[in-house]
């Protein structure tokens, strides 16, 4: 026969353990929410990784392309080299579009700005490479004065045009003498300095601008 000090004790024995299968689903549902959580954030980490990485590959597609357009403008101004590059003839649908015989005449312009690229030359015709891209070019002679010859006055100004160039390195004339003389001249011109200026705008907005230096004997 059963006493009631045993049911009682049965009893508490039997509140004890649900109360304890409580406690374990609480912790397990907290662990299993911690898991979860933990399983999104990784999966959104490999993600922001793997469109990094794209965006790094596409930011080096675009250099290279640009690339492309310093190379198409020096492929341009040899080409073109001679006594018609003192004119300024940038104009669209001819074979100068995007050079221009002097530089801007304040700071350079915003080479993030599209409209700044309007007379620009261009790649393809303006298609995109293989990779995606739309590349142009700009080509800048690196004198003060648009339209005007190498150390002569044009438009009413009274100051040469002096521009950037670099002294050949052939033989002086009168060699002996006093080479300082301004009649103690070079055999060959001073090599004119040109500045080409390159854009490539690929997928996902990437832009990427790159310039160069480039010296040609007129």
């Amino acid at each position: 026969m059963r006493t009631l000090r045993s049911f009682s004790r049965r009893a508490r024995s039997l509140q004890l353990r649900a109360r304890q299968g409580g406690t374990i689903l609480i912790i397990a549902l907290i662990v299993l929410v911690a898991m979860t959580l933990a399983g999104i954030a990784t999966m959104r980490s490999v993600d922001t990784a793997t469109i990094t990485a794209g965006n790094i590959g596409l930011r080096q597609a675009s250099v290279n392309a640009a690339d492309q357009g310093i190379q198409a403008g020096v492929n341009w101004l040899t080409a073109n080299l001679g006594p018609a590059l003192i004119a300024d003839n940038h104009q669209s649908g001819t074979a100068s579009k995007g050079y221009f015989s002097s530089v801007p005449p304040a700071n350079d312009p915003d080479w993030y700005e599209p409209l700044n690229w309007s007379e620009a030359g261009q790649l393809n015709n303006g298609n995109p490479d293989a990779g995606g891209n739309v590349v142009f070019f700009l080509i800048h002679r690196l004198c003060p004065v648009a339209n005007c010859d190498i150390s002569a006055t044009c438009g009413g100004n009274p100051n040469p045009n002096i521009c950037a160039s670099t002294l050949s390195t052939a033989a002086l004339t009168g060699e002996g003498s006093d080479q300082t003389r301004p009649t103690d001249t070079h055999t060959s011109v001073p090599a004119t300095h040109y500045r080409i200026t390159a854009k490539a705008v690929g997928p996902r907005n990437s832009i990427s601008i790159v310039q160069s230096l480039v010296k040609a004997f007129n």
